[in-house]
């Protein structure tokens, strides 16, 4: 499997963990903290995966840390309904060019 397929499961899993995170409710409900700890489990694994594959260590943690912010940034604003601004888009946007010129460089 190619490094970058590892590299988005990292991603996916960190995500499912963050939102398990917040429905964790400061880790007072079992299930969301199980959930948690076997996402950010299986994130690293992903991610130890995409280096053993090739993928440069600054390359794979700063696209795995970038597009987790911004994906989940996003979702505060589309899901769970967070507060949006021109400030907080610009930024996500930033982030994006980011992990773009990361990908390219």
């Amino acid at each position: 499997m190619s490094s970058w397929i590892w590299l988005t499961g990292a991603i996916a899993c960190e995500i499912g963990a963050t939102l398990a995170l917040r429905a964790s409710r400061g880790f007072s409900h079992p299930l969301p903290v199980a959930l948690l700890l076997c996402g950010y489990t299986a994130s690293f694994y992903c991610l130890s995966r995409a280096l053993q594959r090739g993928l440069a260590l600054s390359t794979a943690y700063a696209v795995w840390s970038a597009a987790g912010t911004a994906i989940i940034a996003l979702l505060g604003i589309a899901v769970l309904g967070e507060s949006r601004s021109p400030v907080k888009l610009a930024s996500i946007v930033l982030i994006v060019i980011s992990i773009v010129g990361l990908r390219l460089g």
